[in-house]
């Protein structure tokens, strides 16, 4: 007994640190947001609790109800397509070009996972450009007409969904060539023995194979995609209009601009909410595969 009791001394001892660190960097700032939300506070001055208002404010809030709108739009646009973009690729990567050019590609794809967000959504703002982007410039020279990416509500959202497609692609593509890596091959020569060509052997074997993967990927994408900020942030600001803003921005707005601290927490509780929800509804539909 008193051997067991020093094993789980030793447990507690060794997650003492994690332990900590979670509770000062998560759990006491989420009590804290949690806290101010029931409040009116403006950073400087101390807060006066003021009960439900902020949630009774958020409730009918234009602000809130757009950005939750864009968010889920980006969300439900972004998390599919480039979960199986990356799946795609990885898979011809994995079976097409075990070489060089295999590596090659890849470390291409993966440069715009380790630039900064703010390099890449300022360049891809030069890019896009009416006037002078090298995008619209082409366009001119075949013939077609200049695209105003950035400043109609339909384009501006969806070029900064392919532009975060394109930035995140290489990140995901790296855990699914890792986990087709990991399949057994006699799984494919079984498969080519019953006469399964390339298509069907993809859809009968390497995504079942990564159901787990898949779900860490959709989860993860999932979560970045309701916090995205900093690109949208350089990109087009929220506009035109409110037609690219997210609930973060609104956050970021609502706390250091208007410095209502005590309703941009209502709102973040918002957002952690809408995670946990989404996470939970993933964690159950892939229960059977992780």
């Amino acid at each position: 007994m008193k051997n067991q009791q020093k094993q789980a001394l030793y447990g507690y001892l060794y997650i003492a640190p994690s332990l900590i660190l979670i509770s000062i960097f998560s759990l006491i700032p989420i009590l804290m947001t949690l806290y101010f939300s029931f409040t009116d506070y403006n950073i400087i001055q101390a807060p006066t609790f003021t009960g439900l208002k902020n949630y009774i404010r958020m409730l009918g809030d234009p602000f809130v109800v757009s950005s939750m709108k864009n968010t889920f739009i980006f969300t439900l646009f972004v998390v599919p397509t480039q979960t199986i973009l990356s799946m795609v690729i990885a898979s011809v990567l994995a079976h097409k070009f075990q070489n060089k050019l295999g590596g090659f590609i890849k470390s291409s794809l993966f440069i715009p996972v380790i630039s900064s967000t703010i390099l890449v959504g300022t360049l891809w703002s030069f890019l896009l450009a009416t006037d002078t982007g090298i995008i619209n410039t082409f366009l001119a020279l075949i013939g077609l007409d200049k695209v105003n990416w950035l400043g109609t509500k339909f384009t501006s959202l969806l070029s900064v969904c392919l532009v975060s497609i394109w930035k995140n692609v290489g990140y995901f593509l790296v855990i699914f060539y890792a986990g087709i890596m990991e399949i057994p091959k006699m799984l494919y020569e079984s498969g080519q023995v019953d006469g399964a060509n390339k298509y069907q052997q993809f859809w009968y074997i390497t995504m079942p194979m990564l159901k787990p993967i898949t779900f860490l990927v959709v989860t993860l994408g999932t979560i970045w995609s309701f916090q995205i900020f900093d690109l949208v942030y350089v990109m087009t600001g929220g506009g035109p209009g409110r037609s690219t803003i997210t609930l973060v921005m609104t956050i970021y707005n609502t706390a250091f601009k208007e410095f209502s601290m005590g309703y941009a927490s209502t709102i973040s509780l918002l957002l952690l909410v809408f995670i946990v929800i989404i996470s939970s509804i993933q964690k159950l539909l892939f229960k059977d595969n992780y």
